[in-house]
């Protein structure tokens, strides 16, 4: 059996936009490409056509596994999600005792973290050690840094 992909609403409609968009405008553009560069002529040498395939088998590659993830998808309903505990699709607001210093992230699954944005995948090492913790534990993380232990201040949607 395959492994269940955590996602939210959000990163559910995110992945079914990607594959329309994928499966409609993107694969008419790559289609075209190649049709062009077929009209160059001899297809050994033209790295028009090479360079259209291969873009051709990353979009097919890309829309595989976006379809793979939504066969698999399991939508966490962030209604019903508890501030009890820290789960997918929780806020947490920590405090890092290494430096005394506040963060904010999201849990979200995997296919959805963007660091960046303050989401982090339920599978990373915040993220797994943060997983049914409530308001007040401490929380000790290993990072590529050593330990950094965090205590949770908030949890909310």
């Amino acid at each position: 059996m395959a492994k269940q992909v955590m996602l939210t609403a959000e990163g559910l409609k995110k992945l079914e936009e990607e594959l329309d968009l994928l499966k409609g405008e993107k694969r008419k553009e790559v289609a075209e490409k190649i049709k062009v560069a077929r009209s160059y002529g001899d297809l050994s040498e033209n790295s028009e056509y090479d360079d259209a395939k291969n873009e051709q088998a990353m979009l097919e590659a890309r829309i595989i596994t976006i379809e793979a993830t939504l066969k698999n998808a399991v939508v966490i309903d962030e209604e019903e999600i508890s501030n009890e505990h820290v789960h997918v699709g929780s806020n947490v607001k920590l405090l890092n005792l290494r430096n005394d210093s506040e963060v904010t992230y999201k849990i979200v699954g995997s296919n959805e973290a963007n660091p960046s944005q303050g989401k982090i995948s339920d599978e990373s090492p915040v993220g797994m050690a943060l997983i049914g913790h409530a308001v007040g534990d401490v929380v000790e993380v290993e990072v590529p840094v050593g330990t950094i232990g965090f205590k949770v201040l908030e949890i909310f949607k």
